[in-house]
């Protein structure tokens, strides 16, 4: 590594520490002032609203995005706005939240009186404690810091970290309080990889109808063949006279029958079939079908209903498609 890039490496680790120690220095100070406001958004029959100006309106977003994804409902609000007009979004029974690295923000503090007229409650993420905002809030939180990582302290750096970090507390504490699931979670995120894993059913993506592999226990091996290889999964289940799952065949299967030699092409279903096949439901977490795929090492399930009646074919190729 060149001079130049271990200098650079050097000053990125001393900013990534500075920031870290302030985020500890700030959980050594936490009160029962973080208790108090846990409590007081859990008692919240509204909407959690955030409010901050500049690189904290920003950071105000992301926290309101986290609490929304988690279980509480949460907007972010711009100041300036809010005076000309956007204040109408608050009721009486949401909760502000304000953000203030110095808590003399002008646009903010602009809208408290408004907001104490509304009889609100105001929690303030604030390194003045005795600013305008502290003394109007109902609950302070302080995120002060030493200095920021800009080198003229001017920026904001560690102080816009220090709010996501305890925007990032009350969240995961209201969520732990709240029981939020993670089934929960994954309802408000279906497009990823997790939201497909805790939602997504067999039902959802398995093989049905025509499409599903079926003979009889009386069929040749010669329509076995054919109807394995006609529906392209490399495998047939084989059903009694009632419909009922009673065995499957696989190409693997096949392979061992040529590899003994001799005339197998006049035996019938019943005789070259695996007997009592695992199955899984429809209703059964495709991420649990997944695991047993995996565990016993096989690439197909045949889905069957309660009666072991065949409805449907799952292949792994299909969940690992979906990111699983």
């Amino acid at each position: 590594m060149k001079e130049e890039q271990t200098s650079t490496v050097s000053e990125g680790r001393d900013i990534l520490t500075q920031e870290a120690d302030a985020i500890r220095r700030m959980a050594e100070r936490l009160d029962v002032s973080f208790a108090e406001a846990v409590e007081l958004l859990l008692a919240c029959k509204g909407k959690l609203i955030i409010a901050g100006m500049g690189k904290s309106g920003i950071v105000g977003q992301k926290i309101a995005a986290t609490l929304s994804s988690t279980g509480t409902t949460a907007i972010s609000l711009h100041p300036a706005d809010a005076a000309h007009g956007d204040l109408g979004v608050v009721a009486r029974n949401d909760v502000v939240i304000c953000l203030s690295k110095s808590g003399m923000t002008e646009e903010l503090n602009f809208i408290i009186p408004a907001l104490r007229q509304l009889e609100v409650p105001i929690i303030a993420f604030t390194g003045n404690l005795r600013s305008y905002l502290a003394r109007n809030a109902d609950v302070v939180l302080d995120v002060g810091v030493e200095q920021e990582a800009c080198p003229y302290d001017l920026a904001p750096t560690t102080s816009t970290t220090a709010m996501l970090a305890m925007g990032d507390a009350l969240a995961m504490c209201l969520m732990k309080r709240k029981n939020f699931t993670d089934l929960e979670f994954a309802l408000t995120h279906p497009k990823g990889s997790l939201g497909r894993q805790l939602t997504m059913r067999v039902a959802d993506l398995m093989a049905r109808e025509e499409a599903l592999p079926l003979v009889g226990e009386e069929a040749s091996i010669a329509d076995l063949i054919l109807e394995m290889t006609s529906k392209r999964f490399g495998v047939s289940g084989v059903v009694d006279r009632n419909g009922r799952l009673t065995g499957i065949f696989t190409d693997g299967d096949l392979r061992r029958l040529v590899q003994q030699g001799g005339d197998f092409l006049g035996r019938m279903a019943r005789e070259v079939m695996t007997p009592d096949p695992k199955t899984v439901l429809p209703d059964l977490l495709a991420k649990h079908c997944l695991e047993i795929l995996e565990t016993y090492r096989i690439t197909q399930l045949m889905v069957c209903d309660e009666d072991r009646r065949p409805v449907g074919l799952v292949h792994i190729h299909d969940l690992v498609s979906l990111g699983m």
